[in-house]
């Protein structure tokens, strides 16, 4: 059967050459879970944060069927280091920047 995989930020490296826009199409074997195809395509579960089928929340046990959608979001960090306001992450290891993340302090 076939779907469709779309993979967001770090995780686009773990699609297929040939894919476009984050996206690829697979085809994949009746019955093969979410978490089937992450595995088949070298996703490492911790670098899976929300995965989602059809446009809704599951959990990797769930099964695909022919035509789904499987989106998957890495984990997200962000916030103050240790050392207080961090550069933008657009701008982290390009140049120096000038932007700070604002946090505001209960």
């Amino acid at each position: 059967m076939k779907i469709k995989v779309k993979l967001f930020a770090s995780l686009t490296r773990y699609l297929p050459p040939d894919s476009k826009n984050r996206t690829a199409e697979l085809e994949v074997p009746e019955g093969v879970t979410a978490g089937g195809v992450l595995d088949q395509l070298g996703v490492p579960e911790k670098l899976t944060h929300l995965t989602m089928v059809n446009g809704v929340q599951q959990n990797r046990d769930s099964v695909l069927r022919e035509g789904d959608l499987l989106s998957v979001f890495p984990p997200v960090a962000g916030g103050l280091g240790r050392d207080g306001p961090r550069a933008h992450p657009a701008c982290e290891g390009r140049h120096e920047c000038t932007r700070t993340l604002q946090v505001s302090k209960p």
